[in-house]
């Protein structure tokens, strides 16, 4: 399998028999992974999706379901020494702008990131540098990308503070990361990754942690920054109400594979996918006065070294034997389009779906 690590083709060599992209982000059957002593977690296994300017992609899930290490992979971020002392397997394709990115040089790669592609990490506090005041970490990420002196790249940074809402720029640029607040933080953390205009920034849970108040000024600010700069993004959580507001279209992925895929109206209001249908009824609502408890999801996420036979879904899943000769246990279901543009992996037949979905599932959401 490809490594990352490996010097391959230069940025933008095409790969061989692959026709070239039509979409701005285009990942391609997308495997990452891990050996371990216990055997191999494949946190990623077989994801393919594209991402035009402009648009928000929303990818949901469980905590263990792929989100954050597909992100890492679109970077180019898995090395030696992550999640245990060995290297990641990674293969597939990941198209960024016409170039070709798992087979290319590391250098090449580390070159675009922060440029080309950014990432707004799930805990700043943890991303930052505590040695290192904010303005130094946001001026050290513009110079390594631009030929400018250091108060052009001061006066750089101290501009993207204000863009962000930080008071004060020009003194909080002095300041050291344990000096903000969490929502600070946060927004001096988009203000690194935005420093350099890049057209794809990926937001790992962005609002974790934040008060709700918080939360919807983080998400303003995502979305203005995004129409000002014209940038892809990629929204990752598990918090359904933050996907609700920000994506143009939801990728639900389930024990490191995508379940389903389609645009946000299609995904909320006609969900073809059992698991989504859990996601959903443990969302709660404000639209309107709640008379039963939230219905959870039942059981754990399953183990990404020994996933179940046939849908990995198949042992929390109530209809997993509506599909007749335990299919649902012995063969694993392919993503398949429903609709225009919507997909979803389940064996069981789409009129039993959506008759599951219409009269049993959608009148006690």
């Amino acid at each position: 399998m490809t490594e990352l690590s490996k010097t391959g083709a230069a940025v933008g060599e095409p790969v061989a028999g692959s026709p070239a992209p039509s979409a701005f982000l285009e990942v391609r059957d997308l495997k990452v992974h891990f050996p371990t002593d216990d055997g191999l977690v494949k946190s990623v296994d077989g994801l393919s999706f594209s991402l035009e300017k402009g648009k928000t992609l929303g990818i949901v899930g469980e905590s263990g379901s792929g989100k954050s290490v597909t992100s890492l992979g679109i970077l180019g971020l898995h090395t030696a020494g992550q999640y245990g002392a060995r290297r990641a397997r990674i293969s597939g394709e990941i198209w960024l702008g016409g170039k070709e990115l798992l087979g290319a040089d590391p250098t090449d790669v580390r070159k675009m990131r922060g440029r080309e592609m950014a990432m707004i990490f799930q805990d700043p506090l943890s991303a930052l540098h505590p040695y290192y005041s904010i303005g130094k970490q946001i001026t050290e990420a513009y110079r390594v990308h631009n030929d400018v002196d250091r108060k052009t790249a001061r006066k750089r940074a101290i501009e993207m503070l204000d863009r962000v809402g930080i008071p004060q720029p020009d003194k909080r640029v002095d300041s050291y990361p344990h000096e903000f607040s969490g929502g600070m933080r946060q927004r001096a953390m988009i203000a690194m990754a935005l420093v350099n205009n890049p057209e794809l920034l990926i937001a790992d849970e962005p609002t974790t942690a934040l008060d709700v108040t918080v939360q919807a000024q983080i998400l303003d600010l995502i979305r203005d920054l995004q129409k000002e700069f014209g940038s892809a993004v990629i929204m990752i959580t598990h918090d359904l109400g933050v996907v609700a507001e920000m994506a143009d279209e939801l990728l639900v992925m389930y024990g490191g594979r995508c379940v389903e895929r389609g645009t946000a109206e299609k995904v909320f209001y006609e969900p073809q996918h059992p698991y989504t249908w859990g996601l959903l009824g443990s969302m709660p609502r404000i639209d309107r006065e709640e008379t039963e408890r939230l219905i959870p999801v039942k059981g754990s996420p399953p183990s990404l070294i020994n996933l179940p036979s046939g849908c990995a879904f198949n042992p929390r899943c109530p209809y997993a034997d509506i599909p007749k000769d335990q299919i649902t246990r012995r063969e694993r279901p392919e993503l398949r389009l429903v609709a225009d543009g919507h997909y979803s992996a389940c064996h069981m037949a789409q009129d039993e779906r959506t008759r599951i979905w219409t009269e049993e599932i959608a009148p006690k959401l």
